[in-house]
């Protein structure tokens, strides 16, 4: 099995919180010498699910955490989000991009995911998040 270098970052349900996300993502892409396309998407992927778990998942409680992890494997970088909410039915998210749902709002964070990330896997009832990016 191959070595990885795993990191964690843990903070309460605040949205005063997310510079120390953004800190997170900026060193492990440094170290990592990963491209400015990569690091965007990573950056905005990481901050979107950072938020959905601060103001959905944990419903802005500052008594709950959010966790934030990264594993570097041989050729990509996932990063975990896990909240202390209930989760939700990822499945049932309304696509974005539906003429019907334009003009409405929720469902974009997770879309953006979708599309700038290599992988995205839901578990614990929808209250994790991974994001896998290959560099």
């Amino acid at each position: 099995m191959a070595n990885k270098l795993q990191e964690m970052l843990e903070f309460q349900s605040d949205i005063k919180h997310i510079p120390e996300v953004e800190a997170f993502v900026e060193n492990v892409v440094e170290r990592f010498d990963v491209g400015p396309e990569v690091y965007g998407n990573i950056l905005i992927s990481i901050t979107e699910a950072v938020t959905n778990a601060i103001v959905h998942g944990n419903d802005s409680d500052t008594d709950k955490k959010v966790i934030v992890g990264m594993n570097k494997g041989k050729r990509d970088i996932t990063f975990k989000v896990t909240d202390e909410g209930p989760g939700f039915d990822f499945s049932a998210i309304p696509d974005p991009t539906s003429p019907e749902n334009l003009l409405k709002c929720g469902g974009r964070g997770v879309f953006m995911m979708k599309q700038l990330s290599d992988l995205v896997i839901f578990s614990d009832n929808g209250s994790t998040v991974e994001m896998q990016f290959k560099v």
